[in-house]
């Protein structure tokens, strides 16, 4: 489901514009659509559209709903979030605010590495279904943050995607730089985000330097090179004001070279970057394994010595084998899940400490 008929059927019951922005702000912030202010009293809103509620409200409630929820030692709760035609996304609580979401059932790009391309693309998620995977997250805890770097390929789905980002950053009241477009690299989006009203943080996977090792790690990824992924993102960062995010899963013995660290220097040495470094998230069914912490901790030293801003985070989910994909993938309902109590009230997240979460 999208956005627009949402709109359409709201203005087709008198709905104006204004009542229109209340009840999306509403919806988005995790308030019953009946919310009043004694500035707005219940009457305030025309008599079919108030008749119209509880039917609207329950469409929405249906578009995303909590299946199981995952909690890691770490303090993020990975969930199983079933969609309204009874496929499944996952999400992710992160800690210190935010949340990670998915934009599609599955993923066409196949990185070799990630559990979510074993199934291919099954569909797209519709805008509502991706702002409902917010709403659904302010159920449970404070949101101040969402990041697209759940299942699928944001630029794969990018109308969905920019439309949920323009309600997120307006009446959903999210910073336009908290809401974090992540993507393997994709021309269409790099022309597209600058013309947005709400531009998004950029974060970028690279996973390499090596564009002949790049290619097999994400066989079906445009083949744009690293050097122009560098370059297209560096463009937007002098655009939008921020740091471009470049994302890089640690995997033993593949990316984590002196070979790559050189590289990586190379590449973005007096750009607006910074580096996160993530160790991989270890799934059993695959072959790749994360490297020692004491390796991961020696690469972001050396790149940070040398000027390259770079972060060692840690991956969400660790002791609930919770690599992406990995939820949907094992049966479900089987798994025994701790279902959180819903809260609405949100609050500000702290700043960012150099040892942060990741959802991959």
């Amino acid at each position: 489901m999208r956005l627009d008929p949402l709109r359409q059927r709201l203005r087709a019951l008198g709905a104006r514009p204004v009542h229109e922005q209340h009840l999306l702000r509403c919806w988005t912030r995790a308030l019953p659509l009946a919310t009043t202010t004694a500035r707005r009293p219940g009457h305030w809103l025309p008599a079919e559209v108030r008749a119209a509620l509880p039917e609207v409200q329950a469409e929405l409630d249906g578009l995303a709903t909590l299946r199981s929820a995952h909690p890691g030692a770490d303090g993020s709760v990975r969930l199983l979030v079933g969609l309204n035609d009874g496929q499944a996304v996952e999400s992710v609580l992160l800690p210190r605010g935010g949340v990670c979401v998915s934009t599609q059932v599955g993923c066409a790009v196949g990185c070799v590495f990630c559990m979510t391309g074993k199934s291919g693309l099954l569909r797209q998620v519709g805008s509502a279904e991706i702002v409902a995977q917010v709403a659904l997250a302010r159920l449970q805890r404070e949101v101040k943050r969402v990041v697209f770097m759940g299942m699928g390929e944001p630029s794969h789905n990018l109308d969905n995607v920019l439309e949920a980002i323009e309600l997120l950053g307006t009446v959903g009241g999210i910073g336009h730089k908290e809401l974090v477009f992540s993507t393997v690299g994709d021309e269409r989006a790099f022309e597209r985000l600058p013309t947005m009203h709400v531009k998004p943080a950029l974060a970028l996977s690279l996973h390499s330097t090596d564009a002949a090792l790049r290619a097999k790690l994400l066989p079906r990824a445009p083949r744009l090179t690293p050097d122009e992924l560098v370059e297209a993102a560096e463009r937007y960062a002098r655009l939008s004001g921020y740091p471009i995010q470049f994302q890089w899963t640690l995997i033993e013995g593949v990316n984590d070279t002196d070979a790559e660290l050189a590289g990586i220097e190379r590449l973005l040495k007096g750009k607006r970057a910074m580096m996160n470094l993530i160790p991989y998230n270890s799934v059993p069914e695959l072959p790749y394994r994360r490297p020692a912490a004491e390796r991961a901790a020696e690469m972001a030293r050396w790149l940070n010595r040398r000027g390259i801003y770079t972060r060692l985070r840690n991956s969400a989910g660790q002791d609930v084998d919770g690599g992406c994909g990995q939820l949907r993938a094992r049966a479900l309902g089987t798994e025994a899940a701790v279902v959180l109590q819903p809260r609405r009230a949100p609050a500000p997240s702290p700043a960012l400490s150099n040892t942060q979460e990741s959802a991959c």
